[in-house]
């Protein structure tokens, strides 16, 4: 990687017009509507009296596949999803234009064998008002960058999950178009649809959206905590561990930890952590 030319970058800021369909096919990409006759889950899919998930946010406004670009020198082949973050500070609109404003806040160097890890964070504005609607951070593993030198000042890594039995839990099967329903929010990497660059990637199918895990995920938090009132999600913050295939149960665990509650999220049938030290923090 160039650092002083990704240091350098700026990005375009980038509109978003998204309509009431938007925001319902969002939904349904995370299993809403699954049981047509539970009111709570046929808020977020029927046009009537229509409620949005706080981690829409995430797709709003993509800045695109930028990393890619030759001038910057990255490995993008071997890039991975480590962490993502965001922070409500007002609730998304069903419907309506937003701005994205994206910037790099850190890069980690952790060594010519060991990668570098980039943070990066995109500003969601309602062009309307231009008020500030969320703030979403990522994090991207750059295994193939290390020895490149480090920018900026990285956030404190989230802490490990207490060790002890989970205050409570809930159980979300998805189903196998799973992950054909949510790229369509924007996400159309083939690994996701097609089986031959599935295989190529080291998967036997294709697996589910990263983003789409964590949406199941901040499903399972509105249903245990905040029933019906999906505006109480004020933050949340997830570390990917490992894929999903559409078709598995994702099992979300939580422990109440003081003013937040922490989770992970396990695959079922294979037993294994696919979400680990979240954090959530609910409005009282």
């Amino acid at each position: 990687m160039h650092l002083a030319t990704v240091s350098q970058f700026r990005f375009t800021p980038v509109e978003h017009t998204y309509s009431f369909k938007d925001t319902i096919l969002y939904a349904l990409g995370l299993g809403y509507g699954s049981d047509p006759l539970d009111p709570g889950e046929l808020a977020f899919v029927y046009e009537e009296g229509l409620k949005v998930v706080p981690s829409q946010c995430v797709v709003l406004a993509h800045p695109g596949f930028w990393v890619k670009r030759p001038e910057f020198g990255i490995d993008w082949v071997k890039l991975l999803h480590g962490e993502q973050s965001f922070e409500i500070h007002r609730p998304l609109p069903v419907e309506g234009r937003v701005r994205g404003e994206f910037a790099i806040e850190a890069i980690e160097d952790k060594g010519p064998d060991k990668g570098a890890i980039l943070h990066q964070v995109k500003r969601l504005y309602d062009q309307a008002d231009n008020a500030l609607l969320a703030t979403v951070r990522s994090v991207i593993v750059m295994r193939g960058d290390g020895g490149c030198g480090s920018i900026g000042t990285p956030p404190p890594q989230a802490s490990a999950l207490p060790e002890r039995a989970p205050d409570a839990s809930c159980e979300i099967l998805t189903i196998p178009q799973q992950a054909l329903i949510y790229r369509l929010s924007g996400d159309l990497n083939p690994i996701h649809a097609d089986p031959a660059p599935s295989r190529r990637a080291g998967f036997d199918r294709p697996i589910l959206h990263g983003l789409c895990t964590m949406g199941v995920a901040t499903r399972a938090l509105l249903t245990t905590y905040a029933k019906g009132e999906p505006e109480k999600l004020v933050s949340m913050f997830v570390r990917f561990s490992r894929p999903v295939f559409p078709g598995e149960t994702i099992v979300t665990e939580f422990f109440k930890a003081d003013h937040e509650i922490r989770f992970r999220c396990r695959v079922k049938e294979r037993d294994l952590i696919v979400l680990d030290r979240g954090r959530a923090v609910f409005a009282a």
